[in-house]
């Protein structure tokens, strides 16, 4: 019985419009390194794979726009729906339930509906509604639901102060540079990067040696892509010269990127160590986005500041009074 009940609380969650979870962050890449290539498999007389059943095709979805909208499109009990209450409540959901109620699954939002409904229905029979601990629970819900509206009015209408978004650019004026870099890596013992083939696991002293040895190559005129396909550990950008692209802060680890960004176009960086081994970097060209380039982000890192301080602002003008015999100081 719990498990139904827990799964019946999924469809009634997303009927409410409750607002997802975020997701985790995603990690910030290392500098890159490429995987192994895979062995290539022993030749044998290979058996011709079974044939995959075919896929149902999903279920089509009725066309109603010609339906009026007086229509009743749904009986639970003695409550009856119509397509416009239906096509309302829809509207009200978040845009992923919204997706699955109008598209191939309508009928199953519909089932869940029903459910829901029914069940509310036989709560009321028994008077369920009428308890002080439903009471309680369905006014928290309904100040949940308004705050949430304000909300979005709030931050819907919110407006950025160009001076305030210029203070902030001048101040995080690096978080808006880019590079565009190459690198030749040579591994030490313990990097996660793979050994190449028929070379030695070198220890970190010999690491340091080599990479001394490969910035010597370069400084007597050596060319930096070429080296870097026949000697750098991270083949796969080797094979294209070093390059790692154009990327901003935050990309790279902090040994890396520390260097990099500080490195002059054109030259290239002393050795660098990293758990993945020993950099020689070069940067090809440094980018910053100009003030009007960055103000869009900009105001999306500023709204929700400003929608704190108005909510704020809001709560203070209600002057809330906390018992402090109750609560304390």
């Amino acid at each position: 019985m719990s498990k139904q009940i827990s799964l019946l609380l999924l469809p009634l969650a997303a009927l409410l419009g409750q607002t997802p979870a975020p997701k985790p962050p995603t990690p910030k890449p290392a500098v890159p390194a490429t995987k192994p290539a895979p062995k290539p498999a022993a030749a044998t007389t290979a058996t011709p794979a079974p044939t995959a059943p075919t896929a149902p095709a999903a279920p089509a979805v009725p066309d109603t726009s010609a339906m009026p909208g007086e229509t009743v499109i749904l009986t639970i009990g003695s409550e009856k729906m119509t397509k416009a209450q239906w096509e309302e409540l829809i509207a009200a959901l978040p845009e992923r339930v919204q997706a699955e109620a109008k598209g191939a699954n309508r009928k199953k939002v519909a089932e869940q509906l029903a459910e829901v409904k029914a069940m509310a229905q036989e709560a009321q029979k028994r008077k369920l509604d009428q308890t002080a601990k439903f009471q309680a629970q369905m006014g928290l819900q309904k100040d949940q639901l308004l705050a949430q509206a304000l909300y979005q009015e709030l931050t819907a209408n919110l407006k950025t102060d160009d001076a305030a978004a210029k203070v902030y650019y001048d101040a995080n004026q690096a978080k808006y540079e880019s590079i565009t870099a190459r690198h030749i890596l040579v591994r030490m013992k313990g990097s996660p990067v793979p050994l190449r083939p028929d070379t030695k696991d070198l220890s970190d002293e010999e690491a340091l040696a080599r990479a001394k040895d490969l910035k010597a190559k370069l400084d007597a005129g050596a060319k930096f892509d070429e080296l870097a396909k026949t000697d750098s550990d991270d083949t796969g950008s080797g094979a294209n010269g070093g390059a790692l692209g154009t990327f901003p802060r935050g990309n790279m680890v902090p040994a890396f990127e520390q260097a990099a960004f500080a490195q002059t176009p054109g030259k290239v960086s002393e050795p660098v160590k990293t758990q993945f081994g020993y950099h020689l970097i070069l940067v090809d060209e440094k980018k910053a986005k100009s003030f009007d380039e960055a103000k869009p982000e900009i105001e999306g890192q500023l709204k929700p500041e400003m929608a704190k301080k108005a909510i704020e602002t809001v709560k203070n003008s209600a002057s809330p009074v906390y018992n402090e015999a109750y609560f304390g100081k």
